[in-house]
């Protein structure tokens, strides 16, 4: 990853950093990632880019810009050119390297898969070829006895034999145990962090690690930010964004970083099979992760089996209906199919984003007692299974409702190509204005439809965007 910041990606920082080493008044008008959203959206309907701001004719464009977001909120933002430097300084002293969506060497992989959602800007260390690469997501609950940290362990070794990259976030627990697993047996392992990327590059247990490239560390939030539990718990999509297949260890009910990725994964995003450990323990978590449609995981034994993981594809949805017919008209009312949203941006990754290598702090939690030296005896994810026969969780099917809205996206979306009240979507579907309403919000929140107002209205958003090579 070259180390020099593009003139988007500066204005990015300006707008949406902290820039720890200047903490100041400024820091409390930094755009959040909804609004950052809102004006990457604005900018290219009137074809400009976040580099614009920065120009000669940037006062123009910024009273263009004054109803998404206050002009002297702005000025204050972009006038902190001096701690972006210096911070700049810091993060290449360290080894970090920054790369915003306006780059072609962003990571594809989330950009096509979270679009908008991606976040604007990526902090990282090591080898950012990785993160192309695919692989296993391993995630799973932070306190777990050592049964489970073997059984993810081995996951991880296993992952490495097939040659497959590992994904994790680096928390302690399941995260670093798969991991773990993984370096340890000279695999590629990608790490997600929540927090304290300059400090995990300022280690040097690791840095032959990323030398060599086998690692690579990235981070949404500033490299000197520390634990935030709003942030573990948002980065979890990317970690879900950047693999083929993921495999849910462990998790809690209703509450935790493991069960919100997941269920955001199963319910919203589908970019990814999400299968949940199906041996040992039984997990409540686990249960109801598979009621909401989750795959049991099919315990390969060697590196043909582990391959095969990732031929296994989630159910299908239901068919899409014909617009003008009621979803519950029948099987006669089926037939449309929703079309697949394209990427923003498909600008092939640059030589030097295979080529990068970087310095590295732990891997793992400073806080956790367990290191990567320590020795673990071989183990195999049966290992871990009761004496007897294996207990597997049970299995439940998707809900009936899941199942209608999955048949009636796709005709909403077709209506939406122009903007339409929500009584008039309810009338075209022959459906409840409250029901009409619920499904707008769901789309509404999953990012597939633009809520309008004065007078309210929804809209499908538009995929394609302006500028190629900057997808808000």
């Amino acid at each position: 990853m070259t180390p020099v910041l593009s003139p988007n990606t500066q204005a990015i920082l300006l707008l949406t950093a902290p820039l720890i080493a200047g903490r100041g008044a400024a820091s409390s008008d930094l755009l959040s990632p909804g609004e950052y959203k809102r004006l990457a959206r604005h900018l290219r309907e009137i074809q400009r880019q976040p580099a614009d701001l920065l120009s000669p004719d940037a006062a123009e464009i910024l009273r263009a810009c004054q109803p998404i977001i206050d002009e002297s909120r702005m000025q204050r933002l972009l006038g902190r050119g001096f701690l972006l430097s210096q911070v700049i300084e810091r993060w290449q002293a360290r080894a970090i390297w920054v790369v915003s969506r306006a780059d072609a060497e962003y990571p594809r992989r989330l950009k096509a898969r979270l679009r908008e959602d991606a976040p604007a800007v990526l902090y990282g260390c090591g080898a950012s070829g990785l993160l192309e690469t695919g692989g296993l997501a391993v995630v799973g609950s932070r306190h777990v006895d050592d049964a489970l940290i073997n059984y993810t362990m081995s996951v991880g070794r296993l992952a490495a034999r097939a040659g497959r990259t590992l994904v994790s976030g680096g928390a302690k627990g399941i995260d670093q145990a798969a991991m773990r697993g993984a370096l340890e047996a000279g695999g590629n392992v990608c790490g997600v962090l929540a927090d304290s990327l300059e400090k995990t590059a300022m280690n040097r247990e690791h840095r032959n690690l990323l030398l060599e490239g086998q690692l690579a560390l990235i981070s949404p939030y500033d490299p000197s930010a520390g634990f935030n539990v709003g942030n573990a718990m948002r980065r979890n999509r990317l970690i879900y964004a950047l693999a083929d297949a993921a495999l849910v260890v462990k998790s809690d009910v209703n509450k935790g970083g493991t069960w919100a990725g997941a269920v955001e994964q199963l319910d919203k995003l589908n970019s990814v099979t999400v299968f949940v450990r199906s041996t040992g323990e039984l997990c409540a978590g686990l249960d109801a992760l598979r009621k909401k449609g989750a795959l049991p995981w099919p315990n390969p034994r060697d590196t043909d089996s582990f391959a095969e993981v990732f031929n296994v594809r989630m159910p299908a949805p239901a068919p899409s209906l014909k617009v003008g017919f009621s979803p519950l008209d029948g099987p006669s009312a089926a037939g449309a199919t929703s079309s697949a949203a394209e990427p923003l941006d498909t600008a092939p990754a640059s030589q030097n984003e295979r080529e990068s290598r970087a310095p590295v702090d732990a891997v793992f939690d400073s806080r956790s007692p367990t290191a990567v030296s320590e020795q673990h005896p071989p183990i195999t994810p049966d290992a871990v299974a009761p004496t007897g026969e294996a207990k597997m969780l049970p299995q439940s099917e998707t809900t009936p409702a899941d199942v209608l809205f999955g048949a009636v996206r796709a005709a909403i979306q077709q209506l939406l190509s122009a903007p339409m009240k929500d009584a008039e979507v309810a009338a075209a579907l022959k459906v409840s204005n409250a029901q009409a309403k619920a499904w707008l919000q769901r789309l509404v929140d999953d990012g597939r439809v633009e809520k309008l107002t004065k007078p309210a209205r929804y809209v499908a958003r538009s995929q394609p965007s302006l500028f190629g090579h900057e997808s808000a």
